[in-house]
């Protein structure tokens, strides 16, 4: 069935971008318009680049740890305090990381390709519950996943799995192996292969689960992974650098040949675990895997299979160059198919909430808070699987029920909102307003209860 020009539009805003923004020009040719997007990204816009970096949060939060040591060491009341109160100013680090992660989606002027980034940061995640990511979480995200999400995915995924966040989360940092120098000469010491990394690599970064891997691939995949460690943390606790950093250690690496998923590689340290990197990303399995969760995630809960064959085609055949995926994302009928197919996670609806509105910086932090309302706080999801991505999770009742209590939150806090006339209400959108939904929101009684009306309608649910 054919459809409107001004429901691709929508389409185009919302589905594949972050939502509409009033102040900004009608999007004349929607596929060209996102297609332009990967080509314009900035990879460092001004709430990015005035973040952190890594190092800087690492020697942050390093110098905050020996200042709680050495108060701790004192061990006076005022001191425990002192040490407790350290602790906040971490969590400021990580609340001013998140700020720049909202402002640069709110702001931004290609959203299809913010939405990549945030895809791919779930797709990789690692998560803040774990004490030690607390405030480099978002340099994970800034550093190792924007700069690499219109290139290859054989490159980023070396830039996610070398990245000290993602070592530490899945403990690969303390992975020695048992026959390696430093695993002889401490063989007493409750030390061995960890195999956390390695499974998560197989099971959600590449291959996707039932893809034929087994446990033996697993585990050899391990013992090909030890080596890499951080500086002054874990196995690298004693290692000459910068503290905080990557490192291979060649001490701890488990020497010997490796046989995963039938493929035979020599004993080669280093080079070992990056050649078994290289062949996973470009495996048929991690193509489909990748086409399978891109298109649920842009299109429907249950993709056609048609369409992850496509996308599976394209990731092969242009050896894993992700714009090349992207593109044929854009092409696809199916992603263009009416009624939409997508309900908003707690983060789509509060971004696409504050791109509609443009609030003030008052209005605009309350986000962090919302989000954790709502469920979905940022770099919070508790497991290497990320957030769900499907209707079934989010659109429960009691969800509803907070997102209209917070859309009444807004409404009232907003800087005396001017009354929406049809036309404005029509452009954020476009071709997929209702008439009913126009007729109640022209019974409000008042600006402010128009705003939190429309923030709850049906239609601003989906995408």
């Amino acid at each position: 069935m054919a459809i409107s020009t001004a429901y691709m539009q929508s389409i185009a805003l919302n589905r594949f971008g972050l939502g509409a923004r009033p102040q900004d020009p009608a999007v004349s040719d929607p596929q060209e318009w996102l297609s332009a997007q990967l080509d314009r990204f900035d990879v460092r816009p001004p709430a990015i680049a005035a973040a952190p970096s890594y190092r800087q949060a690492t020697a942050e939060i390093k110098s905050i740890r020996d200042a709680q040591r050495a108060a701790r060491s004192d061990a006076s009341p005022q001191a425990m305090a002192d040490a407790r109160a350290m602790n906040v100013s971490i969590r400021q680090m990580m609340n001013d990381q998140v700020a720049a992660r909202i402002a640069a989606a709110v702001q931004s002027d290609t959203p299809f390709a913010e939405r990549l980034v945030h895809f791919w940061s779930n797709h990789f995640a690692v998560s803040t519950n774990k004490g030690d990511l607390l405030a480099t979480a978002g340099p994970f995200e800034f550093e190792a996943i924007r700069p690499n999400i219109m290139g290859r995915f054989s490159d980023l995924l070396v830039a996610v799995e070398g990245h000290p966040a993602m070592l530490s989360y899945l403990d690969q940092s303390v992975s020695v192996g048992p026959n390696s120098p430093s695993g002889k000469r401490f063989a007493r010491r409750a030390i061995g292969i960890n195999e956390n990394l390695a499974r998560e690599i197989l099971e959600l970064h590449t291959l996707g689960v039932r893809s034929g891997y087994t446990q033996a691939d697993v585990a050899e995949f391990a013992r090909a992974l030890t080596g890499r460690t951080i500086v002054g943390t874990g196995a690298g606790g004693q290692l000459p650098g910068v503290y905080g950093e990557p490192v291979y250690d060649a001490d701890i690496h488990e020497p010997g040949e490796r046989t995963i998923l039938g493929r035979r590689y020599a004993d080669g340290q280093a080079e070992q675990g990056q050649a078994v990197l290289a062949d996973v990303a470009l495996r048929p399995e991690t193509a489909r895997h990748i086409a399978t969760k891109l298109a649920v995630h842009f299109v429907t809960d249950t993709p056609s299979p048609a369409l992850v064959n496509r996308l599976a085609a394209a990731f092969q055949t242009s050896g894993g160059d992700l714009k090349t995926v992207y593109r044929a994302l854009i092409a696809a009928p199916e992603s263009w198919a009416a009624p939409a197919g997508k309900f908003k996670s707690p983060w789509d609806w509060t971004i696409s909430t504050w791109r509609a509105i443009n609030p003030d910086p008052t209005t605009l932090a309350m986000s962090a808070q919302i989000l954790q309302h709502l469920g979905q706080p940022v770099w919070q999801s508790g497991s290497p699987a990320g957030w769900a991505d499907t209707q079934q999770t989010w659109a429960a009742s009691d969800e509803l029920m907070r997102r209209f209590d917070i859309a009444n939150q807004i409404a009232s806090k907003a800087a005396s909102p001017a009354a929406m006339d049809e036309s404005t209400i029509a452009a954020l959108l476009p071709g997929t307003l209702r008439r009913d939904t126009v007729n109640v929101l022209k019974t409000a009684a008042s600006p402010q209860q128009q705003l939190a009306l429309l923030l709850v309608a049906p239609e601003f649910q989906r995408r």
